[in-house]
């Protein structure tokens, strides 16, 4: 979500994958991107607030108790899991680096953001008194570890290094922006 969906979207992959679908089928999907439909629907899930409640809904959702462990016992409600993960960051990077020219205020409030409720949930997992994910039990027993220091371990992981992953790519976006040719561009003419 944090490595593999900004690089996809920053390689901008769909232009050449266009051309490993048959000939004939191109013009279809021409017509279906140039759609009023589509483009509506894309304009939802790809706008800033739309990819960043998906994505949020992502990460929140899918740690629920029931749906992890779910994903943890059923191959077809994990590789729902991941489809929607990888499916949501590529939505959520789209809206904060895939749009043309710098990044604008609601990009660099949805990175903050998006740091801030990954952080709490990490944090959620770190400090949990409990277990949140019983199945782990098992697969600790076999790996003779402690699965709350394993879901702790999990938790730390999503609280200090994806945090610092967002404030990376946060810093990023404000340096770009506050280039002197991009300063300079957004400044206002002086009137002599």
């Amino acid at each position: 979500m944090i490595v593999a969906a900004p690089l996809l979207v920053l390689g901008r992959p769909l232009a050449v994958a266009v051309w490993a679908f048959p000939p004939r089928w191109r013009p279809a999907l021409g017509r279906l991107q140039h759609g009023r439909a589509f483009k509506r629907g894309w304009a939802a899930v790809s706008s800033p607030l739309g990819a960043w409640i998906l994505h949020a809904a992502a990460l929140w959702v899918w740690h629920v108790p029931r749906l992890f462990e779910a994903a943890l016992t059923h191959p077809g409600i994990h590789l729902l899991q991941h489809v929607y993960f990888l499916g949501s960051a590529l939505l959520f990077w789209w809206s904060v680096l895939g749009r043309a020219g710098p990044p604008g205020a609601a990009a660099l409030l949805s990175i903050f953001t998006t740091m801030v409720h990954t952080a709490a949930l990490g944090a959620l997992l770190t400090l949990a008194p409990g277990l949140w994910y019983p199945a782990y039990l098992e697969l600790a027993a076999i790996l003779g570890t402690d699965p709350l220091q394993d879901q702790q371990i999990g938790g730390l992981i999503m609280w200090v290094p994806a945090g610092m992953a967002y404030v990376l790519a946060g810093l990023v976006m404000v340096w770009g922006w506050l280039r002197p040719g991009n300063v300079a561009r957004a400044a206002p003419e002086t009137v002599r």
